[in-house]
């Protein structure tokens, strides 16, 4: 078969499709990762080939020229389109409209316009089987519906856009006729609509999603049709440092806000100082992996505390004894992968809800954002170390990830899908 991926550059995003497209590529498969040209080279770095299509666009830089962040409303009564989910019952229909207007104005349209046309016109050409899309790229969604192929959506974090999806139909099914709207699907159609075809749902979700997290650790929208497999680490290009090779002398606790934080936002929602300062009379070795922006805003650095810009998470995490992190999804994944208590501090978008999800495995606590200090910090440490409940309930949650099947273990299901979406084994139309 022929696999097309496509992701919005992003690296936290890219790096958790790499271990599938990889599984496809040594299955013999021909595999290609679409992305704009600028990131290109982090593609090729992972030993893909990549296809720069479209043009650069740097949605940062016109959210910081807006004001707009398109993980939370500036605007006081009306959330992001994905909040809809925490009170289904209580959001009114001009509301939810207007939430999806949002949506596609200022997250699906900047993200996506610029790789459109240059994807559908590579599509088109190589004319894949299957297209592997994220949820911030359905880009590749139209790609699909434009050359005949099937198509899949990959999470790399909750299935929010799913769910919210999910409750904003059965909103609108309950309108009259005549009041009915549907920003995204307008949106996605006029697109299907230029390339010769129709709008249809799977424009949305993808014919089936690719869901990298257990049952445990998700939402799920009742009418989508989801393939659970493991999450496998990949921290890009890496060496493992030699103090990484024998076993710790005293409890190792990691430290780490992931690169969101750094790289989008302006910078850690913690004072730094103040945890390592908090942990710096226990007898424990504390490893934090610091930008070294934030670094330089350090007045010191405590005996016990090893700081470092980078160390991969997928082979530190088995040398510890707790994980103190954002509740990213990428984090998350990795430390719930080797059975490690977690104390989670989320900050945005999805990881309040995974943190919840976490905590409530029995793997994990969580500190809400208004109760973050060293000191919180410091005694949920000292309880994680002392309490060995949180150790059997990290055990718990990494055999729930093992009972997955694995990349490679997923390529046949993936051939099985293929056949079943993909409209017919005849040659496909490629023009208008």
């Amino acid at each position: 078969m022929r696999i097309l991926f496509t992701v919005n550059p992003g690296t936290s995003i890219f790096q958790a499709m790499v271990p599938l497209a990889w599984a496809l590529r040594t299955a013999g498969h021909e595999v290609r990762f679409a992305s704009r040209p600028a990131f290109a080279e982090e593609i090729t770095r992972a030993g893909l080939t990549a296809v720069p299509a479209g043009r650069d666009f740097d949605l940062g830089r016109i959210l910081d020229w807006t004001g707009t962040n398109p993980f939370e409303d500036v605007r006081p009564g009306l959330p992001a389109p994905w909040d809809i989910i925490d009170t289904p019952g209580e959001v009114p229909w001009d509301v939810a409209v207007e939430k999806y207007e949002r949506y596609v104005e200022e997250v699906e349209k900047p993200e996506n316009f610029p790789l459109i046309g240059g994807l559908v016109e590579f599509a088109r050409s190589w004319r894949p089987d299957l297209v592997i899309w994220e949820p911030l790229s359905c880009a590749g969604a139209i790609a699909a519906k434009a050359c005949g192929a099937a198509h899949a959506r990959i999470l790399w974090g909750l299935d929010v856009f799913g769910v919210a999806r999910e409750h904003f139909l059965r909103l609108m099914a309950e309108q009259p006729a005549q009041a009915r709207r549907d920003p995204l699907g307008e949106w996605l159609g006029g697109y299907a609509r230029k390339y010769g075809s129709e709008f249809t749902e799977d424009m949305v979700c993808g014919h089936f999603t690719i869901d990298q997290f257990p049952v445990s650790l998700q939402l799920e929208a009742a009418g989508l049709h989801y393939e659970r497999m493991q999450y496998i680490p990949y921290n890009g290009p890496s060496t493992v440092p030699s103090w990484l090779w024998k076993k710790p002398e005293r409890p190792r606790i990691a430290l780490t806000l992931g690169i969101t934080a750094t790289d989008i936002f302006d910078g850690y929602t913690l004072d730094t100082q103040d945890v390592l300062d908090s942990l710096a009379d226990l007898d424990i070795e504390v490893v934090a992996t610091i930008a070294d922006t934030e670094k330089a805003k350090l007045r010191h650095v405590p005996a016990n505390a090893r700081l470092l810009p980078f160390v991969p998470l997928h082979v530190l995490a088995p040398t510890c004894d707790a994980v103190i992190h954002h509740a990213g999804p990428g984090t998350l994944a990795t430390v719930s992968r080797y059975g490690v208590p977690q104390i989670a501090v989320p900050y945005s978008f999805d990881e309040p809800r995974f943190a919840d999800l976490l905590q409530d495995t029995g793997a994990a606590v969580r500190i809400p954002d208004g109760a973050v200090s060293g000191r919180a910090i410091r005694e949920q440490v000292v309880r994680l170390l002392e309490d060995p409940s949180f150790a059997d309930g990290a055990q718990r949650l990494r055999q729930e990830i093992e009972r997955l099947p694995t990349p490679n273990e997923m390529v046949p299901r993936l051939e099985e899908l293929t056949a079943v979406h993909r409209p017919s084994d005849e040659p496909r139309a490629v023009g208008v």
